[in-house]
C-alpha cells in the first residue's frame, strides 16, 4: 500500500510503499523508491510489483 507521510508542518508529503515495493508515478511513468512532493501534490502514485533492491 502507498503510504503518505506529511512533513515540515504539512508543507511536504512523502509517498512510500509499506511493503518495500517501487512506486510508479502515474502522470510520468517514472519509478521511485519514495517520493517527496510539495503540498498540494499534483502527482499520484501506485505500488508496483517490483521489489526495492537492497545493496
Amino acid at each position: 500500500m502507498v503510504v503518505e507521510e506529511f512533513l515540515n508542518d504539512n508543507k511536504l508529503v512523502r509517498h512510500y510503499s509499506d511493503c518495500g515495493m517501487m512506486l510508479l508515478q502515474k502522470e510520468t511513468g517514472l519509478l521511485y523508491i519514495d517520493a517527496i512532493d510539495v503540498v498540494p501534490c499534483k502527482y499520484t502514485y501506485a505500488e508496483t510489483d517490483k521489489l526495492i533492491e537492497k545493496h
